[in-house]
């Protein structure tokens, strides 16, 4: 998640070097097409193959739209007209939507804790007091209602995708056939997007944000929908304006006050409690799981030692997933139809 966080907090500063010499139109369509071409690369690496089924294709259609065509385009527009702090504290609603979202379809409710509502109720109030907005302006613009609804696009896309896509086959395969669906989703618009006067500033922008910004983080975020949920991964948004406040102040040297260091350490509470939330929830749900053969143990005979190296459980991959099971037992995972996003 801190990566995550990092990669994409930097988005809005390379989104606005990047509408320096092309329209949001472009801009989107370049950093889709970026992006789904560095997923390819990744997935014939591990050797992933992209869906064939036509149900999976059209879940890539809704995704793409709502998760990447839609909320970049009003990214693009957005940013032409709002400053970076309006941005960044409408861009962080997106946990707030997410879990409408999840209350609205019943897919948070079983996970709903005064907990976690006050985890995300904190960590709006600390992008709040990092930001200001009541200092700024142009908070009821258009440039700011679009991106309010770049942040509602996300947050459906994230409950989407988690339902839907997680599961169909290698996160990086299906990354990829989202972006790929995306880029011909924006370039529909390209007849209406204008001219474009590109300079070197506005390319260098976009190939960091279309490789970095897109590709890279679209991983992370598939993997973090697949281990804890939709309204986690919309949590990110909370630590986008703290990277984005970072960076500046290292950077470009912007002033750090007292404000906004508080506003940070506000925002980064509330993601862990919303954090913490979630993993006793996880464990108080596994915990039967694991004492269960305890309980039968005493009645059992001591097996000899080829028996238990024929029982032995599987070792754990080195990258922390789970590791596979026994088919002869349905899983949790396979009742639901690989929607591990609903699973903790």
């Amino acid at each position: 998640m801190g990566l995550l966080a990092l990669l994409w907090g930097s988005g809005f500063l390379w989104i606005k070097l990047a509408l320096t010499g092309l329209t949001p139109v472009q801009l989107t369509v370049i950093r889709c097409a970026l992006g789904a071409s560095v997923l390819l690369v990744l997935a014939v690496a591990q050797r992933q193959k992209l869906p064939r089924d036509p149900v999976t294709w059209g879940h890539l259609v809704v995704a793409a739209l709502f998760c990447n065509a839609v909320p970049f385009l009003l990214f693009g527009i957005g940013e032409q007209t709002v400053d970076s702090g309006v941005a960044g504290v409408l861009n962080a609603t997106t946990p707030l939507w997410s879990l409408l979202i999840g209350l609205v379809i019943g897919s948070e409710r079983g996970r709903l804790t005064p907990t976690r509502v006050g985890g995300l109720v904190l960590g709006f109030a600390g992008v709040l007091l990092i930001f200001a907005p009541w200092q700024q302006h142009g908070l009821a613009s258009w440039g700011a209602l679009a991106l309010l609804g770049a942040a509602a696009s996300y947050a459906v896309a994230f409950a989407y995708m988690g339902r839907n896509l997680v599961g169909r086959g290698g996160s990086m395969a299906i990354s990829a056939a989202q972006l790929m669906t995306a880029t011909g989703l924006s370039a529909l618009a390209l007849p209406a997007s204008g001219p474009a006067h590109p300079n070197a500033t506005a390319l260098i922008a976009v190939v960091v944000l279309g490789i970095f910004g897109t590709g890279i983080t679209f991983v992370l975020n598939y993997r973090i929908i697949e281990d804890e949920g939709a309204t986690s991964a919309a949590t990110v948004g909370y630590l986008l304006p703290v990277v984005s406040v970072a960076l500046g102040a290292i950077v470009l040297g912007e002033p750090l006050t007292p404000r906004i260091i508080a506003g940070m350490a506000v925002v980064l509470i509330g993601v862990a409690l919303t954090q913490v939330a979630l993993t006793r929830s996880a464990l108080t749900r596994s915990a039967p799981n694991r004492t269960a053969p305890n309980r039968t143990a005493p009645n059992r005979t001591a097996p000899n030692r080829a028996a238990v190296t024929r029982s032995a459980p599987p070792e754990p991959p080195q990258d922390g997933r789970p590791p596979h099971r026994s088919p002869v037992v349905p899983t949790e995972r396979e009742h639901t139809g690989g929607r591990s996003a609903d699973l903790c």
